[in-house]
């Protein structure tokens, strides 16, 4: 019995020091480590990552969300940073390198990452140069288009050793759409969201499966999918419908959001001729997504939920007499 005394005394804290240290190992991924990407192909990470150079200026909303250590990032066409993140990117003092729809290989070399960043698409998409570099770096290829920034900052987080950065991130949004859904009140019916163009060219429709419809549902909004009959691309998109000006007659949502539209352009929709029998129209309740809604990262989607408790907070209970 003593002998068995003796051994739970000395043996058992030893067992159950080293039970944690299994715990933390299994919890906590280590170095190199393997980064399926999107392509299909796999990158080694050697080490966790102290200068990431992006060359999408999409993914970069996202890195700067969960704290990158970036080096440096192409810009958007218009050689500027999206605004919904301009101000953090001066902050931070990011580097611009290049424009989208160009590199320059010399700026890459010159930035010195140990992690480059590649996206499969989308008018910032630099991967015909990814033989390049991965000359220069070990490089990843992520899908932006077919996911949510919540999925691309997991996906980053685990590229760059940032877990618990991109975990805290998204925890704080989902506290925001929580904390929004309690301060609304959602109107009836179904709502959609267009990027409403006018007569000539396609006015691209969101899809209910799609990351803007998404959000919005989050909210507690039912969205309407659009037919996909109306598809106008060769190539099915996840998150639109390319639809015709003459299809948005057919649409029924009895509120309707516009994609990155100043009030001019709410106005536009509103007293649209053609339009005039839309449900949202009828009702007025057609509203801006918000001017910098095209693309949604955790900034711009948290600017989209500060303007919707704006359009249907609740109204304030009657105080007693």
């Amino acid at each position: 019995m003593n002998n068995i005394n003796i051994i739970l005394r000395y043996c058992l804290p030893l067992m159950l020091l080293m039970a944690a240290f299994s715990s933390q190992a299994e919890g906590e991924k280590g170095w190199p480590r393997q980064f399926h990407n999107a392509d299909g192909t796999t990158t080694t990470i050697p080490a966790k990552p102290k200068r990431i150079l992006s060359t999408s200026v999409t993914v970069t909303g996202t890195l700067l969300a969960i704290d990158a250590p970036l080096a440096g990032s192409a810009t958007g066409v218009n050689g500027d940073w999206y605004a919904q993140w301009q101000s953090v990117a001066a902050q931070r003092k990011l580097e611009k390198l290049w424009s989208a729809g160009t590199v320059d290989l010399e700026q890459a070399y010159a930035a010195a990452p140990d992690l480059i960043v590649v996206s499969t698409g989308g008018a910032d998409s630099a991967k015909a140069q990814l033989a390049d570099f991965r000359q220069i770096a070990p490089t990843i290829v992520v899908d932006y288009g077919g996911q949510t920034w919540q999925e691309l900052a997991t996906l980053l987080g685990d590229a760059g050793g940032l877990e618990k950065e991109a975990s805290a991130r998204i925890n704080e949004f989902d506290r925001l759409v929580q904390q929004a859904r309690e301060k609304i009140t959602v109107p009836p019916g179904h709502a959609n969201i267009i990027s409403y163009n006018g007569p000539g060219i396609p006015n691209p429709i969101a899809t209910a499966r799609g990351v803007h419809s998404s959000l919005l549902a989050s909210l507690g909004f039912t969205m309407e999918d659009p037919n996909p009959a109306w598809q106008t691309t060769v190539k099915a998109q996840n998150d639109f419908v390319w639809a015709t000006y003459e299809n948005l007659t057919q649409i029924t949502a009895a509120t309707t959001f516009l994609l990155r539209a100043p009030q001019e352009r709410v106005d536009a929709f509103l007293h649209d001729p053609m339009l005039a029998n839309l449900p949202s129209v009828k009702a007025k309740r057609v509203y801006s997504l918000g001017i910098n809604s095209f693309r949604i990262d955790y900034y711009s989607a948290s600017e989209i939920v500060r303007d919707v408790v704006k359009n249907f907070a609740k109204a304030p209970a009657a105080s007693g007499q």
